[in-house]
């Protein structure tokens, strides 16, 4: 059947049916969950703990590089590292129904890490280590690279060729960028011969989940091949010396386990530029979708541009700072 473009036909009766499709015998009732790039629910079932079911954004990723990330899940966890992979299904990992891919995984809850709290970086400090020694022992093909150019230049050029950015604004906005990607240049070149890697790709605490028995790991829909950095500085908050005190706790977790390089550190500033560019460049990218203007009313407004163009201003001056010390 011919992959279906958007989530148009994507009822609730035709995600229990492709449970129900499947073997599993649901009871019917089921959960919208906190996703947006693809379409994701808990499913309950008569006799079994409850499901969550993951339907990948049509046109998104190619059936490869789904699977390189289902692998990649699958070699994370068999190393005993606390990561929830897809589920096998009759041999496969990616599902197929009415036109739609999707993926089961076990449900399995948690809170968000207290990142202020010493202990708990140092223990993510240590999983984010095992992970990275996984992800040295193969490489990926499909999957993308943390990248200048497509995080960077081309998620730029998207807003100003689409005309997101206000009329007012169109010029300052094309000069800071242009300013944003000789900087972040800059730090690369800094950072100097860095090793790049399969990483986890979007280490942040929402996709981190705590129980009594500590963290694990969910969501590698964004896992691609950068520096082992990329996997750390997003679970830093607050100013310089906070920053410094967290990262100096998830290094001493991480250095149990492998060797970091601290030449990396150039590399944080213009990550996170990276970062706050291509997150733009994505909701505009989505606007068309119904679920983006009611979950981000606030994207496209004259203030969130305004408020953009000046942070991103800001980043230009910490880029211009010395790295953080540990």
């Amino acid at each position: 059947m011919k992959e279906k473009t958007d989530y148009t036909d994507l009822s609730p009766d035709m995600v229990l049916q492709a449970l129900d499709a499947r073997g599993f015998e649901t009871s019917g009732r089921m959960l919208a969950l906190n996703s947006y790039e693809n379409r994701v629910y808990r499913v309950e079932l008569e006799d079994a703990r409850p499901l969550v079911a993951k339907f990948y954004r049509p046109g998104r990723w190619s059936n490869a590089a789904i699977l390189e990330e289902h692998a990649f899940a699958r070699e994370i966890a068999v190393a005993e590292i606390p990561v929830v992979p897809p589920m096998i299904i009759e041999g496969e990992t990616l599902l197929q129904y009415e036109g739609y891919r999707y993926a089961l995984y076990p449900l399995q809850g948690g809170r968000w890490p207290e990142l202020n709290q010493q202990e708990d970086l140092i223990w993510c400090g240590r999983f984010i280590a095992r992970i990275h020694q996984v992800g040295r022992q193969g490489q990926f093909t499909q999957r993308n690279d943390i990248s200048i150019a497509r995080m960077g230049a081309e998620a730029s050029q998207y807003l100003l060729q689409h005309n997101f950015i206000p009329a007012y604004l169109q010029q300052s906005y094309e000069s800071l960028t242009g300013d944003l990607l000789r900087q972040i240049e800059y730090c690369f070149s800094a950072a100097g011969d860095f090793k790049t890697q399969r990483i986890y790709g979007d280490c942040h605490r929402g996709n981190i989940l705590w129980t009594d028995d500590g963290p694990h790991f969910v969501d590698l829909d964004d896992c691609c091949s950068g520096p082992a950095v990329q996997d750390l500085w997003m679970l830093l908050a607050g100013d310089r010396n906070e920053m410094s005190g967290q990262l100096c706790d998830l290094l001493e977790g991480y250095n149990e386990f492998a060797d970091f390089d601290l030449r990396e550190l150039h590399l944080i500033e213009a990550l996170r530029s990276l970062r706050m560019m291509y997150y733009a460049s994505w909701l505009a990218r989505r606007w068309d979708d119904a679920a983006f203007p009611q979950a981000f009313p606030w994207f496209n407004t004259t203030r969130y541009w305004e408020d953009h163009v000046l942070e991103l201003r800001e980043q230009l001056a910490r880029m211009q700072e010395p790295v953080l010390v540990v």
